[in-house]
């Protein structure tokens, strides 16, 4: 068997053919293709989304190969044109999207890959900044830096809650929303959550619209996936419905956020703070006024990021395709339809 391993810097291509030799036998061929991401950003080519690596490099290796596992290889038409004997990609991401799906399907080559694969890093992330970003600590570390010793978190009136006198709201409750809701509930917070695709949730208050879930929420959390329906859904009506001095955080997508309304609802007082580890576009740019304000925790988009998520990554995606290649079945397959007799 023959697997091509496209890594970089988070997820290797060495992690990733110790992995397949360990699950598809020490004879296994491997070939390590390796990009610099994220010292390199990612992009968009031929049609495909936050993909690293040359599509002829990569297009050059993929003749003869079973398997193609990879992070952020940009598996195009143009790699799998080239694809003679592909049986199954293999994609450590919770959404394909450096993946041609309906070329893969054309071409007969299912793609596995990992919805959930970061929820425990999201989830402690969140619930870092739901302790920091009201209680000052990332303000006050800055200040400090600069010379000087605030007494803001010991005035009453700008001195933040702690989570246990919180109702926070979740926008949202797939896998990661749920983890947020459990870690939430060690610390005694109300959690509130709407989303219009469940109808119930163990140990969730699920209300039945999001204006009802704003209107209660001292901290509200976006975990919602990106549609036409939640594209700048966080807009001025949005954020004005949120209750007065209220924090809000998005770790979900960029563009489920209107920053123009959101600036002015800090710029107003209508919210305390705000921590963004997404934006549109990103990186934000240098004159993008939310990443140098003082009220605002903006980070590089690494809510994701653990040693956890890079190594159970690997194990779970090659455990997935190895579970394909000996039965025929898999956990997680984003176009069926490649599996269809005729397809």
């Amino acid at each position: 068997m023959r697997v091509v391993c496209v890594g970089d810097r988070f997820i290797s291509a060495a992690s990733f053919a110790h992995a397949a030799k360990e699950a598809f036998g020490p004879d296994t061929e491997t070939v390590e293709y390796s990009t610099r991401w994220p010292d390199e950003a990612y992009g968009a080519v031929e049609g495909v989304k936050e993909s690293s690596g040359s599509v002829d490099e990569i297009a050059e290796l993929i003749p003869g190969a079973d398997v193609l596992l990879t992070h952020l290889g940009p598996v195009t038409a143009t790699v799998l044109a080239r694809a003679d004997r592909l049986k199954v990609v293999g994609i450590t991401r919770g959404g394909p999207v450096n993946v041609d799906l309906a070329a893969a399907t054309a071409h007969h080559v299912p793609v596995v890959y990992l919805p959930g694969r970061n929820l425990g890093a999201v989830a402690e992330f969140v619930i870092g900044v739901m302790i920091t970003m009201p209680r000052g600590v990332v303000r006050g570390s800055a200040e400090l830096v600069h010379g000087r010793w605030s007494p803001r978190a010991f005035r009453y009136e700008t001195a933040g809650p702690e989570l246990r006198a919180c109702t926070v709201g979740l926008v949202g409750i797939g896998a990661v929303g749920r983890r947020v809701a459990q870690l939430l509930d060690a610390f005694g917070a109300r959690v509130v959550a709407y989303d219009p695709h469940v109808d119930r949730a163990d140990g969730i208050e699920l209300l039945d619209s999001l204006e009802a879930v704003l209107s209660v929420s001292d901290i509200v959390s976006v975990h919602s996936r990106l549609t036409d329906e939640t594209r700048k859904s966080f807009d001025s009506k949005a954020f004005g419905a949120m209750k007065h001095g209220a924090y809000f955080v998005n770790t979900a997508r960029g563009e489920i956020v209107d920053e123009a309304a959101l600036l002015e609802a800090l710029d107003s007082g209508q919210l305390s703070g705000a921590a963004l580890d997404v934006f549109d576009p990103e990186p934000p740019g240098p004159d993008n006024p939310l990443v140098h304000r003082p009220d605002v925790i903006g980070t590089p988009h690494l809510a994701g990021a653990s040693r956890q998520v890079s190594s159970e990554s690997v194990q779970r995606v090659v455990r997935d395709v190895a579970s394909y290649l000996h039965s025929g079945r898999m956990d997680h397959c984003a176009n069926p339809d490649a599996l269809k007799e005729g397809s």
